[in-house]
Order: structure tokens, then C-alpha cells, then sequence
């Protein structure tokens, strides 16, 4: 994988945001609280790992099964 493929693969707060269909602000009250996975900060952007957010959805649905 190259340095560009790599660095497409990460979402910015906006994606995330869509992705999960809220604001762009819920997102980083988010990773304030510490709810969703950590993000990589570059320069003034806040990155996040797909794969990251793909695991924590899968535990947040196993969560709400167990309940």
C-alpha cells in the first residue's frame, strides 16, 4: 500500500460525521469525552481510522445485545 493509499484511508471529522448522521460538533464532543476511537491529530485535521470505527461499531452492537 502506498503513502497515498494509506493517508486516503483515513476519514476526517466531517466523514465521520456523515457516516454517523450528526454534526460535525457531536463528533468532537465525542472524541472530547473519549466515546468513539482516538483520532490521529494532522496539522488542524483530526483522522480516523476506518477500521477503528468499523471494530468499535461492532462492539458497541455486541454491547447492545448482551443488554
Amino acid at each position: 500500500m502506498t503513502l497515498s493509499e494509506r493517508i486516503d484511508k483515513y476519514l476526517t471529522t466531517q466523514e465521520v460525521a456523515r457516516r454517523y448522521r450528526v454534526a460535525p460538533g457531536t463528533v468532537r464532543y465525542w472524541r472530547h469525552i473519549g466515546y468513539i476511537p482516538e483520532g490521529v491529530k494532522r496539522g488542524r485535521k483530526w483522522l480516523y481510522d476506518p477500521d477503528l470505527l468499523d471494530q468499535w461499531d461492532a462492539d458497541q452492537l455486541e454491547s447492545e445485545r448482551a443488554a
